[in-house]
């Protein structure tokens, strides 16, 4: 074991990273990195197999790189996966660029092989250079201080057991060793982003300071430690309140940005909306943000958080009493009984008794309509249903998906789990009672 190979054992080994008795696929581009990687862990003994991909997007490039990984593993005795891809036509059909589809198409597939070949994760063969360029990138990005931290020794099913080394340590070991690589001509231009920051921005920052990566790497890793620490503390703050369906959090409690970000942090919204919902976050109710999964209320005094639902709700014809579903987490029964019945069950809000001989056949449930309007239970008359949420203190969430049974000519029977409908409850003269009951799941 050379000098190389031992620092790189000790980083794997003070972070727990990789076991000897488990399987690791190799992410193999067939560049410096990933074959440092490979002769690296197999040289220290680790079971390996690689992966190769073929994006098709350099030509006789492409094909070149491929050949040198197979020769390549052929010579190491190492298994090697192929997989090749049309990325263009992908970033085509799903709106983003080529770089962006080439990524979520090499780590669908690395997580699927991982998975079906029950691996215990993909070495991939990032560096410190990598993580110093990923900074500066979201710092240009206006990222938040996770951003800030560099890339992580390890993501979900994903190792990088070279990120304690520099991308000259990298090739001083592959010339130590005498092994050879390939270059990708595209990495060689200023084109995108990264590029630029390997080529042209650490350059000069290294020509005002030669220690330049060096410092910022150190400044990212005691960034990680404050972030570590901070975390810890918001995890046992800033938590969602469960409120039925949704979750709520008290706006008096966003006293800084970060927890509000660190809220929304699994829930898709953007930065610039995160920006957005803080600096209006004290004018006034109603207002919604929406994300890919989520939207985001504030309502009063709290924030209200709610999954996206993309299906409309659909109005539930009933034609006679019996078993219905409404959607995939509500069914509503409906059954008839004779009076007399306990005032205690009369209070379980999942129930509306009526006087059945009020009740006209066919009855819908639907959700509620702008117009709707219904004399509540006890008073003599009507009022909107819309003002009768907002007397409730209804969020704008809890008013879209408020239900209402009615009846063939349109008249409301029973605001669902709320209140009824006067004209319909039981009186001393009723006899024969409709029970109408919300099943949820």
């Amino acid at each position: 074991m050379n000098k190389f190979e031992h620092h790189i054992q000790q980083y794997i080994s003070s972070l727990s990273l990789l076991h000897k008795d488990e399987l690791y696929l190799v992410a193999l581009s067939g560049g410096a990195d990933s074959v440092c990687l490979l002769r690296c862990l197999k040289a220290l003994g680790y079971h390996l197999e690689a992966i190769h991909c073929n994006f098709r997007l350099r030509g006789e490039e492409s094909d070149r790189d491929e050949l040198f990984c197979q020769e390549l593993c052929q010579k190491l005795e190492i298994p090697l996966h192929l997989a090749h891809f049309d990325t263009r036509s992908y970033a085509q059909l799903h709106h983003v660029s080529i770089e962006m589809a080439a990524r979520e198409l090499r780590y669908a597939h690395f997580k699927n092989l991982c998975k079906a070949m029950g691996a215990g994760g993909v070495c991939v063969g990032h560096h410190q250079d990598d993580s110093v360029e990923t900074i500066l990138i979201n710092l240009v990005r206006s990222t938040g201080i996770h951003g800030l931290t560099g890339i992580a020794p390890k993501n979900d099913y994903i190792y990088r057991p070279l990120l304690c080394v520099s991308r000259k340590e990298i090739t001083d070991y592959l010339k130590t060793i005498q092994q050879n690589y390939i270059t990708d001509s595209t990495n060689l231009v200023p084109d995108v982003q990264r590029n630029k920051m390997r080529l042209e921005v650490i350059p000069h920052l290294e020509s005002i300071n030669p220690a330049a990566q060096q410092n910022i790497l150190q400044t990212a890793q005691r960034l990680a430690d404050v972030v570590s620490i901070l975390d810890g503390w918001m995890e046992r703050v800033a938590q969602w309140k469960p409120r039925g369906p949704y979750w709520c959090f008290p706006l008096k409690e966003v006293t800084h940005e970060y927890i509000l970000w660190y809220l929304l942090k699994n829930y898709q919204f953007t930065s610039k909306q995160v920006d957005n919902i803080y600096e209006n976050r004290n004018n006034g109710s109603g207002r919604v943000w929406t994300s890919k999964t989520h939207e985001l209320l504030i309502d009063r005094d709290q924030l209200v958080l709610a999954q996206r639902n993309n299906e409309p709700q659909k109005p539930l014809t009933i034609l006679e009493p019996g078993v219905f579903r409404y959607d995939a987490k509500l069914k509503v029964r409906l059954s008839v009984t004779t009076a007399p019945i306990s005032a205690q069950t009369v209070k379980d809000k999942r129930c509306a008794y009526m006087d059945f001989n009020q009740v006209s056949f066919p009855l819908v449930l639907r959700p509620v309509q702008p117009a709707d309007r219904f004399q509540p239970f006890g008073m003599k008359g009507t009022k909107l249903l819309s003002d009768y949420m907002t007397d409730r203190k209804m969020s704008l969430f809890e008013k879209r998906q408020q239900l209402v049974l009615i009846d063939h000519q349109g008249h409301i029977l029973w605001v669902v789990e709320e209140r009824l409908a006067d004209p319909y409850k039981m009186t001393k003269d009723t006899q024969t009672i409709l029970k109408v009951e919300m099943l949820r799941n």
